[in-house]
C-alpha cells in the first residue's frame, strides 16, 4: 500500500509534485498529479492506445468536481490558468492512498468524501467511484467532464471542428465529438441528471511542459455536467468507456477490484524482500505497468510513462526483471519472439514510434541484450531444448550478421573488436544529440559493445557445442583475438580502469570515466580479470555511485553537468554527461556481488536500495524515474515510471536475496 498524506491545505506544492499513474495492460494509461491539477500534456483521465487513427490519444482529460450543500459549495478540482489557479492555492485534499484503487480523500466543514478511480484491464474504461463517508446531510455532487480527444504528445485548441452533440439513453450518454474518433460513453446505474451545457475551457497551462521548453497552453471542451444526490454512506460509480458496457459499473468495479487484489496479493508475497523492507514486493507490482498487449494484439513493453513508446533496447534491458524475475516466464519468451520478428540485417530496431509509421534500426547494442535475455531464460528455465526449437536459428542469424558486417556501421576488426559508427552517429544507448551532433561521440569500439559482443559470442559457442551444432565462422578464434587484445584497448593504469571507446584509427583511447565499463564485469562472461575487476569498481564506486544510481560520468570530467533541466538542448546536452541513471544498479550490483563478500557489497547495495524504496513516495508514485540529476538534491527526472529502471532494480532485489542465501 502507498500512502501520502499532507497537513490539510498545506502542501499544495507538494500534492503537486507527485503524480500517480493506472494501466490497463493495453497501452492505454490515466494519470495526473495528487491535486488533479495537470501539469503535463500528456496527463489525463482516460489516454487510450488506438489502432485507429493509431497512436495513444487524451481522450477524457479530466473532471471539474464540485461538492455543494445548502450553504457551500466546495471544489475538489483545481484548474491552472495563465497567472492564477482556479479555485485557487488550497485544496480540500486530506490524504491520497494506493491499495489496488487510488483514493484520494478530501474533508470539507465535517464532510469527508472519498473519490476512488481505476482504470479496468483489457479495457479503455474508466471507474469513478464517489463515496460520502461521513456528513451533516445530503450533498450534491457536480461532475463537468473536460475532453481533449488529441494526440498525447499534441495540444487541443478551441476549433469548429468538434460536435458537441450528446446522445442520452438509459443508462447514461455518449458523445462523438470528431469524425474517425471512437465515441465516448458515460454509464452510471445511479439517477444522475445530466444538463447540456457545450462549452471550450481556455488557456489550461502545463508547468512542467513550459519548464521543459515545449508548448504548454491548451483549451478543452466540455459538453454539459452531471449531477447526482448523495447521502452520507452512499455512493455513485461513473463508468467513462470507448464502448457502451453491458455489465452494471457496480459489477464491474467489483470485478476489476477482486483481480487486482488477488494480483497484489501474489505480487507482494514474493519473498525478495533484501532487509527489513520489501522493496521487491513493491516493483513486482509496478512491473505490470509496462508489459502491454499491443495494437498488433501481441506482447510488447513500454519503455516509459508517460512518453515513450515501445523501444527494443530499453525492452531487452528490462525483460528479466519485468517478466523473469517476477515468475511471468512465457510473457518473456511471447516478448523475445515478438523482438525477432522485427530483426533485420541482424539488428533489432530501437525506436516502434507510437503512430505505427516508423522503425528506426539505429541500435547496435538492442541485438546484443538478446544474448543476455536468452541467459537469464536459460539460468531460469534450464530449457535447453526451448532454447534449440524458439531461439537459436535467431541466435546464429545475429551473431552470423555482425560478424559478416550487414549491419551499417558494425565491421570486426583483426582483432575481433566491433568497430561500429561515425563522427554523426549515435548507436549506442547514449544517444543524446543537439543540432544534429552527437553529444557524445562513441564511434570506434565502445568498451560496452565489445563487453556484450564477446559474452554473445562465449554464449553462442557454448550453446551450440551442447546441441551439437555450429555457426558459418571461427567463433573461437573471434573470442580468442578478443581475450587477448582487450585489456591492451582498454585498460586505464592509473588509477586502473576502462576506457570507454578505443579508437581503432588512432589506437588511442576516450578515458572518460563511465559507468559503460562495468558490463565487462557484469554479465555472464567477463572479460576482465578479479584483480582488475576489483580495481575498476572501485573507481566506478568512488567517482560515479550516488544514492540513486551511477552518474554517467565523472563529476571531476570538465564536461560534466550535474543538472538536468531548462530547454529541451540543455537537457540533451546534460543527458549522458552527469546524469544518474537508476538501471545501471543492477549491472553495478552483479559485478560487485561477483567480485565481493556478501556483507562488503551489501554494505554499498542496501542504502541504494532503501533510498529507491523512498523513492516510491516521490515524482511517480509506486515507481522508479527515468534518471536523477547528477548533483545533490538528486531530483528525479525524466519519465515519472521508466520500465529498466524499475526492471534492474528489482532483478538487484532478487540477486541480493539470491546472494544473501548462499
Amino acid at each position: 500500500m502507498l500512502q501520502v498524506t499532507h497537513d490539510h491545505g498545506a502542501d499544495f506544492d507538494a500534492w503537486l509534485s507527485n503524480e500517480w499513474l493506472d494501466t490497463n495492460g493495453l497501452g492505454g494509461y490515466a494519470s495526473s498529479t495528487l491535486l488533479g491539477c495537470h501539469t503535463r500534456k500528456y496527463h489525463g483521465l482516460l489516454i487510450a492506445n488506438l489502432a485507429t487513427p493509431p497512436g495513444r490519444f487524451v481522450l477524457l482529460s479530466k473532471f471539474e468536481d464540485t461538492v455543494s450543500t445548502a450553504e457551500h459549495v466546495f471544489y475538489l478540482y483545481v484548474h491552472r490558468y495563465p497567472d492564477t489557479w482556479v479555485p485557487g492555492r488550497h485544496t480540500h485534499l486530506e490524504s491520497y492512498v494506493y491499495d489496488c484503487v487510488h483514493r484520494f480523500v478530501y474533508h470539507m466543514d465535517g464532510i469527508i468524501l472519498h473519490k476512488e478511480l481505476m482504470l479496468v484491464h483489457g479495457q479503455d474504461t474508466l471507474l469513478m467511484r464517489y463515496y460520502l463517508a461521513e456528513g451533516p446531510g445530503p450533498v450534491r455532487l457536480g461532475l463537468r467532464p473536460l475532453c481533449a480527444y488529441r494526440n498525447i504528445h499534441d495540444l487541443t485548441f478551441e476549433n469548429s471542428a468538434v460536435d458537441m452533440a450528446v446522445r442520452t439513453s438509459d443508462t447514461g450518454c455518449s458523445i462523438s465529438p470528431y469524425q474517425g474518433m471512437p465515441a465516448l460513453f458515460f454509464q452510471s446505474a445511479a439517477e444522475l441528471s445530466f444538463s447540456e451545457s457545450p462549452v471550450w475551457y481556455k488557456h489550461f497551462e502545463y508547468g512542467e511542459e513550459a519548464a521543459r521548453g515545449y508548448p504548454y497552453r491548451e483549451d478543452l471542451f466540455s459538453c454539459g455536467t452531471f449531477e447526482v444526490s448523495l447521502s452520507p454512506g452512499g455512493d455513485v460509480l461513473l463508468s467513462v468507456s470507448l464502448r457502451k458496457q453491458e455489465e452494471r459499473p457496480h459489477a464491474l468495479w467489483t470485478r476489476e477490484l477482486r483481480r487486482r487484489q488477488e494480483q497484489y496479493l501474489r505480487d507482494s508475497h514474493d519473498g525478495t524482500a533484501t532487509t527489513a523492507f520489501d522493496l521487491g514486493g513493491q516493483l513486482r507490482s509496478a512491473t505490470r505497468h509496462f508489459v502491454i498487449t499491443n495494437r498488433a494484439h501481441g506482447l510488447s513493453v513500454i519503455a516509459g510513462y508517460h512518453w515513450f513508446y515501445e523501444w527494443g533496447r530499453d525492452t531487452l534491458i528490462s525483460l528479466p526483471g519485468l517478466t523473469l524475475h517476477t515468475g511471468r516466464i512465457q510473457e518473456c519468451i511471447d516478448i523475445l519472439r515478438h523482438m525477432a520478428t522485427l530483426r533485420k540485417d541482424g539488428l533489432i530496431p530501437n525506436c516502434l514510434s507510437d503512430s505505427d509509421d516508423e522503425i528506426a534500426y539505429n541500435s547496435v547494442d538492442a541485438a546484443l541484450w538478446y544474448f543476455w535475455c536468452l541467459q537469464e531464460l536459460l539460468h531460469v528455465t534450464g530449457d535447453y531444448e526451448l532454447l534449440q526449437r524458439e531461439f537459436w536459428l535467431v541466435m546464429a542469424d545475429i551473431i552470423t550478421a555482425y560478424y559478416e558486417g550487414l549491419p551499417a556501421h558494425v565491421a570486426v576488426l583483426d582483432n575481433g573488436l566491433l568497430r561500429i559508427g561515425s563522427p554523426d552517429t549515435q548507436l549506442t544507448w547514449m544517444d543524446a544529440a543537439v543540432q544534429g551532433q552527437p553529444v557524445t561521440p562513441r564511434h570506434g569500439c565502445p568498451v560496452e559493445i565489445t563487453a556484450l559482443w564477446f559474452n554473445a559470442l562465449c554464449f553462442v559457442r557454448d550453446i551450440a557445442r551442447t546441441l551439437g551444432t555450429s555457426v558459418e565462422f571461427d567463433i573461437d578464434a573471434v573470442i580468442h583475438n578478443i581475450s587477448t587484445s582487450f585489456m591492451a584497448c582498454y585498460w586505464v593504469e592509473d588509477p586502473g580502469y576502462l576506457a570507454d571507446v578505443w579508437l581503432p584509427d588512432t589506437a588511442a583511447q576516450d578515458t572518460s570515466l563511465r559507468p559503460n565499463q562495468i558490463l565487462a564485469i557484469s554479465l555472464p562472461y567477463s572479460i576482465v580479470n578479479n584483480s582488475q575487476a576489483v580495481t575498476v569498481i572501485h573507481n566506478v564506486t568512488r567517482h560515479l555511485l550516488t544514492p540513486f544510481g551511477l552518474r554517467s560520468l565523472s563529476p571531476h570530467d570538465p564536461r560534466y553537468r550535474g543538472r538536468y533541466d531548462g530547454t529541451h538542448e540543455e537537457r540533451d546536452a546534460a543527458y549522458h554527461q552527469g546524469t544518474i541513471w537508476p538501471w545501471l544498479l543492477g549491472h553495478y550490483g552483479d559485478a560487485l556481488l561477483k567480485t565481493h563478500a556478501y556483507a562488503a557489497a551489501a554494505a554499498i547495495l542496501e542504502p541504494v536500495l532503501k533510498n529507491m524504496e523512498d523513492h516510491l513516495l516521490q515524482a511517480g508514485l509506486g515507481s522508479i524515474s527515468e534518471i536523477f540529476s547528477g548533483d545533490v538534491p538528486f531530483e528525479p527526472r525524466g519519465c515519472i515510471a521508466q520500465a529498466w529502471s524499475v526492471a534492474e532494480v528489482l532483478r538487484l532485489c532478487s540477486l541480493m536475496r539470491h546472494y544473501a542465501k548462499d
